[in-house]
């Protein structure tokens, strides 16, 4: 039997991902996608808050009334309400509850993360936490992909030095000829992290 996945069997890529208050994470990266592949504006309006067209006055910036709005300024403010349509259209009763006195997208978008996500310091915790599992080759391999997207979704980036650094680190001493000649040969930053892993799959049979 297949896994179950964690998304409503209606998921579709045309349709908004549905959220119940389970693996946030998961869903936060598809209403990412979801939302730059409707138009990229809609993201905008989640990350920089509500539109609100203004005009420069005696060097002073003041709202526009709505009478003088041009259309682009019009289909910029209006972003912000399709964004609110998709989140709150994505939402369980429970969770929609959380966030429906919330007048912006932004906001909306901010208690979800804070409620799922915690603070700055609980994510700093869980990244801490999530890259204490990086133990051995063989737990790298398993939870590479999968820790590596949470820390991601919790706003960390990698390059591919990075990453193949801290595959090496997590390498205990019996690994430490490999894991210096691999350092040494100075392609760490061109390496894909699927070329080391071939590397260190190729070591272990020796």
């Amino acid at each position: 039997m297949a896994d179950k996945l964690p998304f409503g069997e209606d998921a579709a890529i045309n349709k908004q991902p549905l959220f119940c208050g389970v693996n946030y994470q998961f869903w936060k990266v598809r209403m990412n996608i979801f939302m730059h592949s409707t138009d990229k504006g809609i993201w905008e309006a989640i990350e920089n808050g509500t539109f609100i067209p203004q005009v420069k006055k005696d060097d002073v910036f003041l709202d526009k009334p709505s009478s003088e709005w041009t259309e682009a300024d019009s289909k910029k403010a209006k972003f912000d309400w399709i964004a609110k349509n998709i989140i709150t259209s994505a939402l369980s009763c429970d969770e929609f509850f959380k966030v429906s006195q919330c007048n912006s997208a932004k906001e909306k978008w901010d208690i979800l993360e804070v409620t799922h996500e915690g603070t700055n310091d609980v994510k700093r915790a869980r990244k801490h936490a999530l890259m204490q599992k990086w133990k051995t080759i063989s737990d790298v391999q398993k939870r590479f992909s999968h820790i590596v997207n949470h820390l991601m979704g919790l706003g960390k980036s990698f390059d591919k030095e990075e990453l193949n650094i801290k595959i090496l680190k997590c390498l205990d001493r019996s690994w430490q000829p490999k894991v210096t000649s691999i350092s040494e040969s100075k392609d760490l930053k061109s390496m894909t992290v699927a070329s080391l892993f071939g590397k260190l799959r190729e070591q272990s049979l020796k």
